[in-house]
């Protein structure tokens, strides 16, 4: 009869610990001096609707933290007002902070197209918000889309009667 040979965990002998060295992955920009600016983007888009913070870094590929006035708030009206675009925007400067970025570039978009093309009502309080949080605000730039030809708007030949 052939014997087979049990490994030590099959014995019930516990096997000998090895030690596991945790390395945690740094977010953010790495060796920045003291002083020195960190930029990233906001896109700040407000419909009538909701409002979206979202921050990227500076080619817009990778995003760092997006926070949206619904998320904030309960009830489905209150997710476009300043209220909730605040509490996004404190949110998004507190998680920026703590990456590193000490300052932003402001993409402000409405719906555009062939809606309104008048940001929301969140987009002023937003931004407003970042910047008293104490991050440094870059350029501002409104990237709402603007069509230089249209499709046809909704509402038919005669328009919405009311």
């Amino acid at each position: 009869s052939s014997r087979v040979k049990m490994s030590t965990a099959a014995k019930g002998k516990k096997a000998p610990k090895v030690q596991k060295t945790t390395e945690e992955a740094q977010l953010g920009p790495q060796n920045v001096k003291e002083g020195q600016l960190v930029f990233g983007v906001v896109h700040i888009y407000a419909s009538f609707n909701d409002t979206f913070i979202h921050v990227t870094d500076l080619s817009g590929k990778e995003t760092i933290v997006k926070v949206t006035g619904g998320m904030k708030v309960k009830a489905d009206r209150d997710e476009s007002s300043p209220y909730a675009a605040m509490l996004a925007a404190a949110d998004v400067a507190e998680r920026c902070q703590k990456i590193g970025i000490t300052a932003l570039h402001v993409k402000i978009r409405a719906t555009g197209g062939t809606k309104t093309k008048t940001p929301g009502p969140g987009a002023q309080s937003a931004l407003r918000a970042l910047a008293r949080s104490g991050l440094k605000i870059g350029r501002i730039e409104d990237t709402t889309p603007i069509p230089t030809d249209h499709t046809r708007k909704k509402g038919g030949r005669r328009g919405r009667r009311l």
